[in-house]
């Protein structure tokens, strides 16, 4: 490198530390609980995750005509409710909608719109992001950006028939899954 006028040194050293630099923070910002997720349900850099909750409940769904077209019946979620449990098993929560909320025991909660969905089989409701609209309470759930929906087996929409015939009917669907709650650093 001496060949080199200083200035030019001075700027290649500046880039070889700046990617140096960039590359530890997107390593030291990736997350092992990101890995194999879809990218659409990923959480934006800049979250820690802190809770992880096992949840086993019902989804209700309940047989409507469609807005568009008119004509059109289809199976709609109508209200989801499930408890949570941590790793142990022990019950530390519940979850309910609309609009979606978790609580737990320490009287803490967050509310969540959907993100981004991304299918996971057939038969199970898909895995979801959901950014947080709402938190209270001084626990777990204080302050959190997002939640994540994965592992999911089960939930999806009824097969059976759904028409005018039947319009107005309900049906439960067993289903189970893991929520992820991410705070920001």
């Amino acid at each position: 490198m001496s060949f080199m006028k200083p200035a030019f040194k001075a700027t290649l050293l500046s880039v070889c530390i700046g990617t140096f630099a960039f590359q530890q923070q997107a390593f030291a910002q990736t997350d092992p609980a990101q890995k194999n997720l879809p990218a659409l349900i990923q959480v934006a850099v800049g979250n820690k995750l802190v809770l992880q909750a096992q949840a086993e409940g019902t989804i209700t769904y309940e047989c409507r005509k469609e807005k568009d077209p008119l004509t059109a019946y289809k199976w709609t979620m109508v209200k989801p409710q499930a408890v949570l449990k941590d790793s142990e098993g022990k019950e530390i929560g519940t979850y309910s909608g609309p609009p979606a909320r978790w609580s737990l025991k320490d009287n803490s909660f967050v509310t969540g719109s959907q993100v981004a969905v991304s299918p996971n089989g057939e038969k199970n409701i898909p895995l979801q992001l959901a950014k947080a609209d709402v938190s209270g309470g001084l626990g777990e759930l204080t302050a959190i950006t997002y939640i994540q929906r994965v592992n999911t087996k089960g939930g999806a929409a009824p097969k059976g028939k759904c028409s005018e015939s039947n319009e107005g009917e309900k049906a439960d669907v067993n289903y189970s899954a893991q929520y992820r709650f991410w705070r920001g650093n």
